[in-house]
């Protein structure tokens, strides 16, 4: 079961835009968000003078989300020499102890749990050249770790990047099976999916329709076109195959991707008792107003 937690914001330049300091109740960690040009404004930070891990946030030219994951001893004095060096990124998330208990091998720990998790959440491009060491730390070191990286995780999202997100959010195991929605149409179109906090994922093995109808809106098609190309969407016999769990913005772009047409999302997708998303979401919003 989670609790609620308290998150404190601090606008230290007094513009959000500016640099933030984030602190959650009862956690010894401390994290800033640093927009690129007010690196060297940090300079005087004592805090970020200590050791710490990093992440660099950019976008590439076709605006796929990026990031750099890192740690220093002195984390500011290593994320300024990245300025010179690392161009796609605009903006910092500094990890630092209040209570300067993070040691080298911790953070080279947590460096290399972030990455692991990173990749397995597959949502942003990772710029890493290498996969980074993970420190051999005692059994009790670890389990701290292990916690603080979940408070890492939680402020990350919080402060605007889903990068340690997973596309399935975690449920209660309970309703894990009650909220799959299916799309079971022609061309080959079989798919899975449900809606998320930021969209509608499809699951990884879905079989989208092979061909599209002549109809379908030009931007679905370019989209369409773009999975393919990025192998989101892979050939596999008479349809294509999703290779990976995929966020929609809408049920809709999910249902047009899956069926090669345009399509309303809310109809489409249906439970496995018939039920459509849009009848699903208005009987919840019943049976929450009757609570």
């Amino acid at each position: 079961m989670k609790f609620g937690k308290t998150i404190k914001l601090f606008l230290l330049d007094g513009d959000s835009n500016g640099r933030i300091t984030c602190e959650l109740s009862n956690w010894t960690g401390k994290a800033y968000r640093i927009p690129r040009n007010k690196v060297k404004d940090s300079i005087d930070r004592e805090d970020l003078a200590s050791t710490g891990v990093y992440l660099l946030f950019g976008k590439d030219e076709d605006f796929n989300d990026l990031v750099y994951i890192g740690e220093g001893e002195e984390v500011l004095k290593r994320i300024i020499q990245h300025l010179p060096q690392k161009d796609f990124w605009h903006e910092t998330i500094v990890f630092v102890s209040k209570d300067e208990n993070l040691n080298k091998a911790h953070i080279k720990y947590l460096e290399n749990r972030l990455y692991d998790t990173a990749i397995t959440a597959n949502r942003y491009k990772i710029l890493n050249s290498a996969v980074p060491t993970r420190s051999s730390i005692s059994e009790s070191d670890q389990a701290e770790m292990e916690e603080y990286l979940e408070n890492i995780k939680l402020l990350v999202n919080t402060l605007g990047h889903k990068v340690f997100e997973e596309k399935r959010e975690a449920q209660p195991k309970q309703i894990i099976q009650k909220d799959i929605f299916f799309i079971k149409a022609a061309r080959g179109a079989d798919a899975q999916g449900k809606s998320t906090s930021d969209g509608f994922v499809v699951f990884k093995g879905s079989k989208a329709a092979m061909t599209t109808v002549p109809s379908i809106t030009p931007s679905f098609l370019r989209l369409r076109q773009r999975l393919i190309e990025e192998e989101v969407l892979i050939e596999n016999g008479e349809s294509y195959e999703f290779s990976e769990d995929y966020v929609f913005s809408s049920p809709s772009t999910a249902a047009v991707m899956v069926m090669g047409r345009n399509a309303n999302g809310l109809e489409e997708w249906k439970l496995s008792n018939g039920t459509t998303l849009k009848d699903f979401e208005v009987l919840n919003i019943n049976k929450t107003s009757q609570t």
